[in-house]
């Protein structure tokens, strides 16, 4: 199926890689299409987002089910909650979740959120265990991720929304249905924007400032109306378009801003982000409109005006509706439980990241 994206199930199925073999990775992916090598025909007739006999195939080394303890050293941004059960939630049988850090020693994993850990985090080194494998997680971007050259030496295994991440866990993705009708909401309304972080010398600030000169733009959020019964969906799908605009530009940072926002309301995202190449790695390249298809803010008005007066050209962009749809990861218990179930299939693997801002920052 030449032209579209790749699906989850390829993106993930790939065996995790660093720095070097990350440009051969990404004309990899692309090149295969939604095509599945041997693996991928396994992944695609399975269940595949929790699948431990995947995971063990994708790390070599089989191991035989066991208990996994996974310590959550962070609770994310200092709010308590209570943990998920794995079993229960996603049928991950095998994984004790736990934030006693009483139980550091029995641990066989730890998990650090990075915007806790600070500068000089409050790491338990001198009585670690030989074989207790620490996680790196982060779902920020570079540009709001501090202490990152610190860092290096510490972790075994990252986790983030990034492709060639240890453990891959993005924002969203589009997942395989039966061949459904496109149905969509009624749109009276055509751009929206919901935005809380509002800072005049983001990129995406100023290219809305000469975008608002041509057409007309609702916003949501901290610095604009109210949200219809405070929520975002609900809100956005009485919209034909969403400005899907992230607070910086970095590979694979594509947030809940397309995949929760946009396209479950079914508005048509334009997106400010990554290239429109990295974007085509996730969903297929007729679903969004990318702001940098357009040499001004003055020209992409005049397509949306375009796409206003053309029911059938506008209709185009949720093809994908057809054959896909979308999946929002939960944060956090989806995140805790990937984690510990890629643990559990993943045995003795064992390396060290050596330098996390090198990898991250790249």
């Amino acid at each position: 199926m030449k032209g579209e994206s790749l699906s989850f199930e390829q993106l993930r199925g790939w065996r995790p890689c660093r720095r070097g073999r990350w440009r051969t990775l990404k004309s990899q992916l692309l090149a295969a299409s939604l095509t599945c090598t041997v693996l991928f025909v396994y992944a695609c007739t399975q269940d595949f987002l929790y699948n431990p006999t995947y995971f063990s195939l994708l790390w070599g080394n089989p191991t035989q089910p066991k208990q996994v303890t996974l310590l959550i050293w962070y609770e994310p941004f200092g709010k308590r909650r209570r943990v998920g059960d794995c079993h229960l939630l996603f049928n991950i049988s095998g994984c004790q979740l736990t934030t006693n850090r009483s139980l550091y020693q029995e641990a066989d994993a730890i998990l650090f959120h990075h915007r806790d850990i600070g500068e000089y985090g409050d790491f338990p080194i001198s009585k670690r265990p030989a074989s207790q494998k620490w996680i790196w997680m982060n779902f920020e971007s570079p540009s709001h991720s501090s202490w990152l050259t610190a860092l290096g030496g510490f972790f075994n295994w990252t986790m983030s929304y990034r492709v060639d991440s240890d453990i891959f866990v993005p924002y969203g993705y589009l997942y395989s249905r039966k061949r459904a009708k496109i149905v969509l909401p009624r749109k009276r309304k055509l751009v929206a924007w919901v935005i809380s972080n509002w800072n005049e010398d983001h990129e995406r600030v100023q290219y809305y400032n000469q975008l608002r000169e041509y057409i007309d733009i609702d916003i949501y959020g901290r610095y604009g109306m109210d949200l219809k019964h405070d929520n975002v969906v609900k809100t956005v799908s009485e919209y034909k378009f969403y400005l899907a605009f992230e607070n910086s530009l970095h590979t694979d940072y594509i947030t809940e801003k397309l995949w929760r926002n946009a396209f479950k309301a079914s508005a048509v995202p334009i997106v400010m982000g990554p290239s429109r190449y990295n974007y085509e790695m996730f969903i297929p390249r007729n679903s969004f409109i990318h702001v940098d298809d357009f040499s001004s803010p003055k020209k992409l008005a005049m397509h949306l005006r375009f796409l206003d007066k053309n029911i059938h050209m506008y209709r185009r962009y949720f093809t994908w509706k057809k054959r896909y749809d979308v999946h929002v990861t939960s944060f956090w218990d989806e995140h805790y439980c990937t984690a510990c179930e890629t643990v559990k299939a993943s045995g003795d693997e064992y390396r060290t990241v050596s330098d996390l801002a090198e990898w991250f920052e790249s």
